[in-house]
């Protein structure tokens, strides 16, 4: 099984994908890991990412995912995946499932004045709301409200674990 916890930055990806990882007993990728040094550099500069540097990452996650499916590994990312066609990419034929941390700007923005050490701007967090193509119903996203905290963010997802075998 592949999971995706997706949102715009500082909504709590990577936190709860790796404690959800945890809970599942499976690997747990960040894909900012997977951003070549010139994307890392532009976030931190404040230049948001257009779709022309976000491809080469998406394929690299996909090619990953490859891997790890063929593997019979489960995993766990955490990946904005802001766009329907972006999903589109890393759900080909992977069967992903996706979690969408859900939250409003102000909120976000509060969290990231707080958060240290990481290579986004957090003056592109409006970018990113700005690009963000919320989920529809038809996509099959289970959509979870951040205002709750990591644990029961985890324990939500796990419950909705049920219904996707």
């Amino acid at each position: 099984m592949i999971i995706v916890v997706m949102g715009v930055s500082g909504c709590g990806k990577s936190t709860v994908g790796a404690d959800l990882a945890k809970h599942l007993h499976c690997d747990f990728q960040d894909a900012d890991d997977f951003h070549p040094q010139a994307n890392k550099d532009k976030m931190s500069n404040g230049i948001p990412l257009t779709d022309e540097d976000r491809w080469p990452w998406l394929r690299a996650i996909r090619d990953y995912m490859d891997k790890e499916k063929a593997a019979g590994h489960d995993v766990v990312f955490a990946c904005s995946a802001l766009k329907k066609v972006y999903r589109d990419l890393l759900n080909d034929k992977h069967d992903v499932h996706f979690v969408y941390l859900k939250g409003s700007e102000e909120l976000i923005s509060d969290r990231l004045a707080h958060r240290s050490s990481h290579f986004f701007n957090p003056k592109l967090l409006h970018s990113q709301f700005e690009t963000l193509e919320e989920p529809t119903a038809d996509e099959g996203v289970f959509v979870v409200d951040i205002r709750n905290d990591p644990d029961t963010i985890v324990d939500i997802v796990k419950k909705e674990m049920t219904s996707w075998k």
